[in-house]
């Protein structure tokens, strides 16, 4: 059975607006970065404050001048490590789509940077509920996860067939524990990644 790869934060931005991250560095293009994430007790780190996906969605904010978007479900994931993945599978099994908090206009946006934990080979329904709400034709899709050894697996396809009439590049993963304690080696991997793409 596959392991749950490193589940994510859950931080909530004022209101869970979009969040303004300084002026974008890709000339003429306005930069989204949407993630999901969860805190609390994550396989290979244990206990946190910030989820390892909303790290590196701040560091690709910060490298990019995007703004910030936090999937957040209305119903918030078990605290417990076990009991969350549990509930994620089931989701998964389910096709489930949470209701989740607030919402940014993807429309609005040239190029939509998408987070999220790898969760059972798949990223959590709730980035599909956001998904789902958006109509991604012209779009530029760039995803990016966070695992504890399954890296981006097949999500990109599916994401890729979910985001209808978008263009999809290369994604990055990046392992949980590497986001939560070792920053510098983390933003290097972003910051490479970002430079390769050309945007």
């Amino acid at each position: 059975m596959m392991m749950l790869a490193a589940i994510m934060p859950l931080a909530s931005f004022a209101h869970n607006q979009s969040t303004k991250k300084g002026e974008s560095n890709m000339t003429n293009k306005k930069v989204l970065v949407a993630f999901f994430s969860r805190a609390d007790e994550n396989y290979n780190v244990g206990y946190i404050e910030k989820g390892n996906t909303q790290i590196i969605a701040e560091m690709i904010g910060e490298k990019t001048g995007g703004d910030l978007f936090h999937i957040e479900t209305v119903t918030p994931y078990p605290a417990d490590y076990m009991k969350c993945i549990d509930v994620a599978k089931k989701e998964l099994n389910s096709k489930a789509r949470p209701v989740i908090k607030g919402d940014a206009n993807v429309e609005d946006y040239d190029i939509i940077f998408l987070g999220y934990p790898n969760w059972w080979g798949d990223a959590p329904m709730a980035v599909y509920t956001f998904i789902e709400k958006h109509n991604w034709q012209g779009k530029t899709v760039i995803p990016f996860c966070t695992h504890e050894g399954s890296g981006l697996g097949s999500t990109e396809g599916k994401l890729k067939n979910a985001c209808k009439g978008a263009t999809f590049l290369k994604g990055l993963a990046v392992q949980g524990v590497t986001a939560q304690d070792r920053h510098e080696q983390a933003r290097l991997s972003v910051k490479n990644w970002i430079d390769k793409l050309n945007l």
